[in-house]
């Protein structure tokens, strides 16, 4: 007495869905491109003043103007300079000798950073590089307000005019003695800023990409 057997098929092992590799390869694309306008922004804003500060008092009715670039200074820097030798400043030359003769390679530096950890590999996706970008508008503002603390602060005794100790105003609104000032970022900030804002941007997209990865 026979008996028959159904034939079933051998199980195969899930195909492995390419529906989303299109997608993975846009996000890696769009993530690298970011990556590379953020360096150009980077680059860019080396070219353009960072900061710019004004005095105003009554024998200066227009203003005496500063900018602040990362490589030196422009505007009326000679009249403010004899000015702050009256209250005991140091020359505004002496400030950030070392930040401005290597802003170049550091500015390089930072973009290197942030092409490096694009390619940051972990168990899980690493949410901080979003912020690598940010290292130079913030690291800009710190060293800027060092230098501001410290001039004010190290006055000399024997200065003509004695004022007390101050920090001149990074934002805004001041006053140093009988002049008012005015400070806010200049096009070169800004420009860094969006250069940070890709890099994050950058860093989202690859993590996302790298998510979808592990998830096939």
């Amino acid at each position: 007495m026979s008996s028959t057997h159904a034939l079933t098929p051998p199980s195969l092992p899930p195909a492995v869905s390419t529906s989303s590799l299109p997608a993975r390869g846009l996000r890696r694309a769009a993530a690298f491109g970011c990556a590379f306008a953020a360096a150009g922004a980077f680059w860019a804003s080396l070219a353009r003043p960072w900061w710019s500060f004004v005095l105003y008092a009554p024998q200066y009715p227009r203003g005496l103007r500063l900018s602040i670039s990362l490589t030196g200074l422009s505007g009326d820097v000679h009249e403010v300079g004899m000015l702050n030798h009256y209250i005991g400043m140091k020359h505004l030359e002496d400030a950030a000798v070392f930040e401005r003769a290597y802003a170049a390679p550091g500015v390089a530096l930072v973009a290197l950073l942030a092409f490096a950890v694009l390619f940051w590999r972990g168990r899980r996706p690493a949410w901080w590089t979003a912020g690598v970008g940010l290292l130079l508008p913030l690291g800009f503002l710190a060293d800027s307000f060092y230098w501001l603390f410290r001039f004010g602060h190290e006055l000399d005794p024997h200065a003509p005019v004695r004022v007390p100790a101050f920090t001149p105003q990074l934002f805004g609104n001041g006053r140093i003695g009988q002049f008012m000032t005015f400070a806010q970022p200049a096009d070169g900030f800004w420009i860094a800023l969006v250069g940070a804002v890709l890099f994050g941007v950058a860093s989202v997209l690859r993590q996302y990409e790298r998510r979808a990865g592990h998830a096939h």
